[in-house]
């Protein structure tokens, strides 16, 4: 699946939490939608778990 379709679905989702659970049901989908971008990059080797918790002096090595 290319990107253009999972950035579709996700705001597919996103339309339908905020349309039948309001405001707090949207912010909840679209927080735990980041989260399993982050964990599925993890797990993916794309991400290092050093990079979100470095200082920004020590990025520029």
């Amino acid at each position: 699946m290319n990107m253009a379709v999972i950035g579709m679905i996700a705001g597919m989702a996103l339309a339908f939490a905020g349309y039948f659970g309001g405001f707090g049901a949207f912010l909840l989908v679209a927080a735990l939608g980041a989260v399993g971008f982050v964990v599925g990059r993890f797990l993916e080797g794309d991400l290092d778990i050093g990079d979100i918790f470095r200082a920004r002096d020590d990025r520029r090595r």
